[in-house]
């Protein structure tokens, strides 16, 4: 259950970011409502996540997720750049990732 809650706390991740982009420092009611509402249910799901996670792996993988998640919201909805070193080392970041997952669950 710790990793279903550690991938929704990345998505909420997610979530949160886009709306402190969307909120425009704070001058938006709605989207700084969405950056509070996101960011203490991702908080509140990586709580949940590292009980039974360890929280150096559930850390990595969180700000993961929230990276990978964040970059692609970035280049689909805002326009930011999808160059080719950028796709790279994205695909290294989730590499990474799954092989924090395979060596948490081989243990």
């Amino acid at each position: 259950m710790g990793w279903i809650y550690l991938v929704f706390a990345g998505l909420f991740e997610v979530g949160f970011t886009s709306m402190l982009k969307l909120s425009d420092n704070f001058t938006k009611l709605y989207p700084s409502i969405g950056f509070f509402f996101f960011s203490i249910l991702s908080f509140y799901l990586l709580t949940k996540a590292v009980e039974t996670i360890p929280i150096g792996t559930a850390y990595a993988v969180w700000t993961g997720i929230g990276a990978v998640g964040t970059v692609l919201i970035g280049i689909f909805f805002f326009q930011e750049s999808a160059g080719f070193w950028r796709i790279f080392f994205i695909s290294i970041l989730i590499m990474s990732i799954i092989g924090l997952k395979l060596v948490s669950v081989a243990k």
